[in-house]
């Protein structure tokens, strides 16, 4: 298995997500490619996002699960490059395909989202990581303004007298005016 490929996606899952993106080629919107399926989840336009688990070299898709991660996008693999092309209806294999609008295909792709790995895109991680970041970033602001106050010397205070110095400045400009 490919380092990119964090999970394996069941066979039965594998053969209704061929059946969605088939219908979804010609009812939905799609985004074939390594670059149209990145460029879908930056801006979070992807519903779900197919992977081939046979890219080379794995270095063009490896930041695609990563990404998706983050922006809370589901996404699952498919074993070949052509078996994605021919379920979207081109010639050639293709790495990668983004789900903007499933169409027709739409219960089949709700069907495929509860059925993918807990273990996962689809498990609640992406959620909650966000907090445990707030979290670790907060004391460590915590801990710096308390090492403020602690210590006192002379280059503290000269720092702190020229924001001092600067309002009656200002004062005396305004008065000027």
């Amino acid at each position: 298995m490919a380092s990119y490929v964090k999970y394996k996606t069941p066979e039965e899952v594998v053969a209704s997500i061929i059946e969605a993106l088939s219908v979804a080629k010609d009812t939905g919107r799609l985004r074939k490619g390594i670059n149209e399926t990145t460029k879908a989840v930056e801006k979070k336009t992807a519903k779900i996002v197919i992977m081939a688990e046979d890219v080379q070299p794995e270095e063009i898709i490896i930041h695609i699960p990563s990404l998706c991660e983050e922006r809370g996008i589901p996404y699952a693999y498919v074993p070949s490059k052509k078996d994605l092309g021919a379920a979207v209806g081109i010639a050639v294999g293709t790495s990668s395909i983004a789900v903007e609008e499933a169409g027709g295909a739409n219960e089949l792709l709700q069907g495929i989202l509860k059925r993918l790995p807990k273990a996962g895109p689809s498990a609640p991680a992406p959620a909650s990581a966000p907090a445990p970041v707030a979290a670790k970033e907060a004391p460590k602001e915590e801990k710096k303004h308390e090492h403020k106050e602690e210590k006192h010397t002379p280059a503290e205070a000269k720092a702190e007298k020229p924001k001092k110095e600067k309002a009656p400045k200002q004062k005396k400009e305004e008065k000027k005016e």
